[in-house]
């Protein structure tokens, strides 16, 4: 486990969160509220539940209207302090940026751009742009925080975000979507399960019949709650 590490943009000692893990386990991530910033070690991002994904985004709501210190420039690795190279993907919500380490220490992302990760919110179209640029000239943007005249641009001249927004109906497609996940992974398939038994058992006598061709073994019922209750178990845990 890392020591907490420092805000690669305002370098003040970050807050340690701790998540579910896929399979098994915990993730601890790093935050910076005033930064409003996450800190992922290696692939921390994709590792955490779709449960811990919900309760990741409830934390990151109510530091929704906290003052925001616009990032710094270059932004410096907390683990090897090199600088941060800016990152581009493509999630489901759309575009995305981050600046990660070289040396594969891991990546820091803003509270925004994780939720266009996720799912959260949606970028807006052109028309929409130009729609809202009748009313609004200049907006904050998501990824740096700096101003961007949307008259005239349709992404952030600094760290290149699109520009987005917090949509209601994406967060509720998002938090359903995830909810379902998450009661899957906890779920125990019953007929999975059953048939796993079965198999198992199956396999157990075919190996003592081949072992002792002259003998019929009969199963005991103590085997079969005692596999049951093994793989009940494995599922739980996993």
């Amino acid at each position: 486990m890392n020591p907490p590490a420092h805000c690669p943009s305002c370098r003040q000692p970050m807050v340690q969160k701790i998540f579910a893990r896929q399979l098994h386990g915990e993730v601890e991530l790093d935050f910076c509220f005033a930064c409003q910033g996450i800190w992922f070690d290696d692939f921390e991002s994709v590792q955490i539940t779709p449960g811990g994904i919900i309760e990741l985004f409830k934390l990151i709501h109510q530091h929704r209207d906290e003052p925001r210190l616009p990032l710094s420039e270059p932004l410096h690795c907390p683990r090897c302090n090199e600088r941060l190279l800016h990152g581009l993907d493509v999630a489901k919500g759309g575009h995305f940026n981050y600046h990660r380490c070289l040396q594969k220490h891991g990546r820091f992302t803003t509270f925004a751009q994780f939720m266009i990760e996720k799912g959260f919110v949606r970028q807006l179209s052109a028309a929409e742009i130009g729609a809202l640029s009748a009313k609004v000239g200049i907006v904050r943007c998501t990824g740096c925080g700096a101003p961007v005249d949307i008259r005239h641009e349709h992404a952030c001249g600094h760290c290149r975000s699109p520009i987005a927004i917090l949509d209601p109906a994406a967060v509720e497609q998002a938090l359903a979507r995830y909810q379902q996940a998450e009661v899957k992974r906890t779920t125990p398939d019953v007929e999975a399960l059953g048939d796993a038994i079965v198999m198992r058992e199956k396999e157990r006598s075919r190996y003592q019949r081949e072992r002792q061709a002259d003998t019929l073994d009969t199963l005991d019922v103590g085997d079969l709650i005692a596999s049951g209750a093994e793989l009940v178990w494995n599922l739980i845990r996993h």
